[in-house]
């Protein structure tokens, strides 16, 4: 399957990078607006739709009400949408598509009635069998609001509650039907639910604030709301907050930890550098990353600068590896979202003109060492070399803290099929000139492990090889085509 992004701009996908939050306030407040700040923190995990759903553990059972919408988090809510929303337990999710699915229908969190009650849920992650399962659904009956795979998932935990005795059990029996990459936050009409999937694909924390529990997709968020980080939920565990506030762990679904696959592009780039995954920390993986680069692939420079936010910390380890001076040679407009995660190229490419603005006095007539977190289609990086010619800079030389990216991922990063990616069937030599660098160079991937002190990852769209099989075919966005 190929895709030209500029020509097919109605390509959609249901596969999406995502930050989920969920809150149990055991002193019966309610918790709408510290899920606001917990979503605000995790604004950078998506840009294009947020909601919140609460539900109060004394009052009707069931009963959930809910606020979403397309946009940042403080476009969509005000205290309006704050005024009805009065509960002590609830879940938020903010999220980003590929080009075209953003529809409100596709916002989360969902919230489901059934025979039992009610279940909202948040997902971050991407499901590779999530058409099989949809089949399945369809031809038994279910009718789909949305074209996204968390649907699918809500409705499997739904199916399996009638079967079980308790949610957390039904959550479990669900999730051994799922393959691929889901962090989960569920909120039933008493209890509070965790889950990572077994390789652990992507992050997800437990947290504690006076007497309430919170699940968080990272510990900046955690941190944001004042609350005490307690742990990560390890890959493949069903962490459940009881009406009694007591924490059950499930880790029947848990493998051996070689096994296991963290997205190693969150530690390069997509998790805020003030957050912690695993015990390790984002903002020293990407210092190491930018030591790396200097140890393999030095050249003479004047000064060395990161592109902000993710490559300021990866510039400031090569400098201290190199002994070249780091300095500052961007200005941010902090009011334009992230050009990898636009929907459309026609956007990113607009918005790549507007965010940053060179600073000609520290780069006029230097020596430039340019640090990046990746290249993907180029035109970002071009543009920006581009920028530093023209303040002046005499040599740019540009280094990525990550290795080519030669692969698509599937599991929920939006990295896309093979033609769109520059590295692919592209030497080094190829991209540098298209870039036009005096130099590039790319983190090794020998480099990828030491980065997170030995844990293991998944490295599939750097290398080809995912910890679990892939789908035989691209099917990311099938159903909305």
């Amino acid at each position: 399957m190929s895709f030209n992004w500029e020509e097919n701009d109605d390509f959609n996908g249901i596969h999406e990078e995502c930050g989920v939050f969920g809150m149990y306030d055991f002193d019966h407040r309610d918790v709408a607006s510290t899920i606001y700040y917990g979503l605000f923190a995790l604004q950078h995990r998506g840009q294009e739709s947020c909601g919140i759903a609460v539900s109060d553990t004394q009052g009707p059972k069931g009963k959930v009400i809910m606020h979403k919408g397309m946009g940042l988090v403080n476009e969509v809510f005000d205290d309006d949408s704050f005024e009805p929303m009065k509960g002590n337990i609830g879940v938020g999710h903010v999220r980003y598509s590929t080009a075209g699915a953003s529809t409100r229908e596709n916002a989360q969190p969902l919230v489901i009635n059934y025979v039992k009650g009610t279940l909202g849920l948040a997902h971050n992650g991407n499901l590779i069998n999530a058409n099989e399962l949809k089949d399945e659904l369809a031809y038994t009956g279910a009718i789909f609001q949305t074209t996204i795979d968390s649907e699918v998932i809500a409705y499997i935990i739904a199916r399996e509650r009638l079967n079980s005795k308790t949610v957390q059990e039904a959550v479990g029996r669900a999730c051994r039907k799922l393959k691929g990459a889901y962090s989960l936050v569920v909120m039933s009409p008493r209890k509070l639910i965790g889950v990572r999937d077994p390789f652990g694909f992507k992050p997800l924390c437990l947290g504690k604030r006076d007497n309430a529990y919170i699940f968080a997709s990272e510990t900046c968020a955690l941190e944001t709301i004042g609350a005490t980080f307690i742990r990560d939920v390890k890959p493949g565990e069903i962490v459940t907050i009881t009406a009694d506030g007591n924490i059950e762990s499930d880790t029947s679904m848990c493998i051996d930890e070689p096994k296991r696959g963290r997205c190693i592009f969150e530690y390069i780039y997509f998790a805020r550098q003030d957050s912690h995954i695993d015990d390790i920390s984002v903002y020293e993986s990407r210092i190491k990353a930018g030591r790396f680069l200097a140890k393999d692939s030095p050249v003479e420079a004047d000064i060395v600068v990161g592109v902000p936010e993710s490559g300021n910390a990866a510039a400031y380890g090569y400098a201290l590896e190199s002994g070249i001076p780091y300095g500052v040679a961007f200005v941010k407009n902090t009011y334009v979202g992230r050009t990898f995660i636009k929907p459309k190229q026609s956007s990113r490419e607009s918005a790549v003109r507007v965010k940053l603005n060179p600073l000609t006095e520290n780069v006029k007539g230097k020596r430039v060492i340019m640090i990046d977190d990746s290249i993907v289609r180029g035109t970002t990086c071009a543009q920006i070399v581009s920028s530093l010619r023209k303040a002046g800079a005499k040599e740019v030389h540009v280094r990525i803290s990550s290795p080519p990216f030669i692969s698509p991922c599937y599991f929920g990063t939006d990295i896309p099929d093979k033609d769109q990616l520059i590295a692919n069937n592209r030497t080094v030599e190829d991209i540098r000139k298209l870039i036009g660098a005096d130099s590039l160079a790319y983190l090794n991937t020998g480099r990828l492990s030491a980065l997170v002190d030995g844990l293991a990852i998944c490295e599939g769209c750097f290398t080809g090889e995912y910890p679990l099989e892939p789908p035989t075919e691209d099917i990311r966005g099938e159903y909305e085509r």
